[in-house]
């Protein structure tokens, strides 16, 4: 089953069971998938993203709510902040299991390894090869610096 029919399952899920939260989630996830086939659709004439694709577009979804959830808090307003992190828990439910800092750690070793980087300037390789094989699974925003310090180290 691909991420497509596990969402969509899922939201037939949620409306079965009368979950307006979990729903209203979905919809929206399903709404994301929707307008990047229609993009896609645009391009390349096939009309389906893949499960790479949705991947990212759910990882953005959780980078946006992460954002709104932390504006909200500094702004006093904890009752959105709540519903954003509800938001989030029912999205990662979809995403691969996020990578131990342990994990992170030797897979960045691993990719430098591999590119053969021995200076900062290697580092948008080093970066590409994370996300060819991490994509989804790691916080390239975090791993960023730590590849930077490695390669200036």
């Amino acid at each position: 089953m691909d991420m497509r029919e596990k969402v969509s399952a899922a939201l037939k899920q949620a409306m079965k069971a009368k979950d307006a939260e979990r729903l209203g989630t979905l919809r929206l996830v399903n709404a994301a998938i929707k307008d990047r086939d229609i993009a896609l659709r645009g391009t390349d004439g096939e009309g389906q993203c893949g499960d790479a694709e949705v991947t990212a577009i759910l990882s953005k979804m959780v980078k946006q709510r992460r954002e709104s959830a932390r504006a909200y808090e500094e702004g006093g307003r904890l009752e959105l902040a709540e519903q954003e992190l509800r938001e989030i828990a029912v999205i990662e439910e979809f995403l691969p299991r996020q990578m131990t800092p342990k994990e992170v750690d030797a897979a960045i070793g691993a990719a430098i390894d591999g590119t053969g980087a021995t200076s900062i300037r290697d580092m948008g390789r080093v970066m590409g090869a994370l996300k060819s094989r991490h994509a989804g699974r790691m916080d390239f925003a975090a791993a960023g610096p730590k590849v930077k310090q490695r390669l200036a180290g």
